[in-house]
Order: C-alpha cells, then sequence, then structure tokens
C-alpha cells in the first residue's frame, strides 16, 4: 500500500489535540543486511511522546531497524531522519540500550560509577567525571528510582534493578528518543511489568518517544500508544486493535495466524503454537551480534550518543 492508497492516521493517544512532532521518519526506506531484505520500501513516522512497541518474529529486523536509526545500517534506498535530519552516528538526541546485557551480572563496579561510565563511551573503566555530568548522573539516577542501587555493585542487584541502571544510562544528555531493544529478556513477569512501568512513567514524565522491542506483547499491553510489527520484509503501525489482527498479523508472518484475546491478554497463534512464546525459545534470527556497540564502543558505554509518513492499519 502506498501512501496515497492509505487514509491518515490519528493522532496518538498521547499526542493531545495538537498533532505532535516527529521525532522519528522512515520515507521509502529500503535495508538490507548479509544479501536479506530486511524492509522493503516503508515509509512511516514516530511522534514525540510516543510509546511504539517494536514486535516481530525473529529475523523480522528489529534489532536492524534499531540499527539503522543510530546511523550503524545504512538504507538500501529511502532515508531515516530523526528530529527532522538524516541520521547520523553519535546523535545524542537518541538513547540507546543494546540487547546484550548477560556480562553484567558479574560486574563488581558501583551503579553509580556505570551509569557514569555512559557519560564517554570512549572510555571503558572507572570515570573521572566533571561536575556537570556528575550532576546529570544524579539526575537520571532520580528519575529511574535508582538512588538506592547507587552504591551498590552490579554483581549484587536483580535483573530488574540493572535495567533500571541501564535506562538511567539511556537518560544521560536529555535524549529525545530511546531505542530499547529487548529489555524484557531473561525477566520474570514480575520484572517485566516493573520495567514496562518504569519506561513508562519516565517517558510520560519527559513527553519523549520510546521504540521498546518485545518479543511478547502482553506485558506491553497497557503502556502502549501504538505498536511497529515488522515480518517478511513489511511493516504495520497502528493501535494494538489496528495490527494485532488474523489479517495483518498473517501477512506479516507469510502463513495463517489466529489472534485470540482472552482475560486481558491477546495471544498470536499459528495452529496451536502461540508463535511469540516458539520465537523467544529460539533467540537466534541472524540480526543479534551485530548490535552490541555502537562504532568501537563498550555496548553499555554511550548510549546516548549514538548512535515518514504515518502508518495505518495495514502494511506501511
Amino acid at each position: 500500500m502506498t501512501e496515497s492508497d492509505r487514509p491518515p492516521s490519528a493522532p496518538p493517544a498521547s499526542s493531545g489535540t495538537k498533532e505532535a512532532a516527529p521525532v522519528l521518519e522512515l520515507d521509502r526506506v529500503t535495508l538490507e543486511l548479509g544479501g536479506r531484505t530486511i524492509l522493503r520500501d516503508t515509509s512511516l513516522v514516530i511522534r514525540q511522546g510516543e510509546f511504539v512497541g517494536v514486535l516481530g518474529p525473529n529475523g523480522a529486523g528489529k534489532t536492524t531497524l534499531m540499527r539503522s536509526v543510530l546511523g550503524l545500517v545504512p538504507a538500501a534506498h529511502g532515508v531515516v531522519r530523526v528530529l527532522g535530519e538524516p541520521v547520523v552516528c553519535g546523535n545524542p538526541s537518541i538513547g540507546y540500550m543494546p540487547q546484550t546485557r548477560s556480562a553484567l551480572a558479574g560486574r563488581r563496579v558501583r551503579g553509580r560509577d556505570f551509569v557514569a561510565m555512559a557519560a564517554d563511551g570512549h572510555r571503558w573503566g572507572l570515570p573521572h567525571a566533571d561536575a556537570k555530568t556528575r550532576a546529570d548522573v544524579e539526575r537520571v539516577l532520580d528519575l529511574v528510582g535508582g538512588r538506592a542501587l547507587a552504591q551498590r555493585p552490579l554483581s549484587e542487584l536483580s535483573g530488574g534493578e540493572r535495567q533500571r541502571l541501564l535506562l538511567a544510562q539511556c537518560l544521560l544528555g536529555n535524549p529525545r528518543l530511546l531505542l530499547l531493544d529487548e529489555p524484557l529478556i531473561s525477566l520474570d513477569p514480575h520484572h517485566q511489568k516493573s520495567v514496562v512501568e518504569l519506561v513508562r512513567r519516565v517517558q510520560q514524565e519527559l513527553g519523549i518517544a520510546v521504540l521498546f522491542s518485545a518479543h511478547e506483547l502482553n506485558p506491553l499491553l497497557h503502556a502502549l500508544d501504538r505498536v511497529l510489527y515488522l515480518g517478511n520484509g513489511v511493516a504495520a503501525l497502528g493501535t494494538v486493535d489496528e495490527v494485532i489482527t488474523k489479517p495483518v498479523l498473517s501477512r506479516l508472518y507469510g502463513s495463517a495466524i489466529d489472534v485470540i484475546r482472552m482475560n486481558g491478554r491477546i495471544f498470536v497463534m499459528s495452529g496451536d503454537v502461540e508463535v511469540e512464546k516458539h520465537d523467544h525459545e529460539h533467540e537466534d534470527d541472524g540480526e543479534h551480534g551485530h548490535g552490541r556497540d555502537h562504532g568501537g564502543s563498550h555496548a553499555h558505554a554511550h548510549p546516548h550518543h549514538h548512535a515518514s509518513r504515518d502508518g495505518h492499519t495495514h502494511d506501511v
């Protein structure tokens, strides 16, 4: 479907009566990786103040899309813009939480020092922060409720607590767009709920845009403004009720998909298999491992210095 074929989307619920400014635009973008087309001729707009869940089967391009926004995967065709400007590496308007985080569990570095390390992504080691940086670290610790974690080493923190500090890193420097790549991986349902609620609270308090990728829709249901669902080289952008439907998902998965709503939850089924659960158990989609750093810096050391047309209910 082309832009001229598609009726205009309603403004997101969080944008109020006046439509919010675009923060991310894809203009007829094609992304390719390893000889494979990840996204084909896609145009869409994410606006300031939106919380957008990014979903889709493994290999659909969730991580590749985020890396393209960071300027690390150039578009084969089309233009990606952030705040009206073509993407560049090292954009301070973007905060980024990469997917690979398993090494954090064994680190003895204190929470406050860990957050401060993100102020300079080109060095990994205990920071020598100036007064401005120290003030920014305290600000983001307050934003995420992380004061009690500041003196504790990462090795003593739970997965949810470490995610709180990772989010604090992303918020250094007042970014206008957060890219959170699978922040719920390896967390139990209680900590998943806490992380989603925390991101939503901070996002609304700051009025920023969030792209939050996940394997499962249900943990995000009560936080989402819109869903960006990827699959088969195309994308569908809209509300949950517009996108999470049998016709749309069957097109994105390339096979018959059923959508079952039960007790406030949504199940995406292929026959008797819940496809999101199945994807989560086979987490090797050909994208992961490409998103570990931002051009030489540590994956977590520099999240805020990295580095369309409105979608509707059908392919964008």
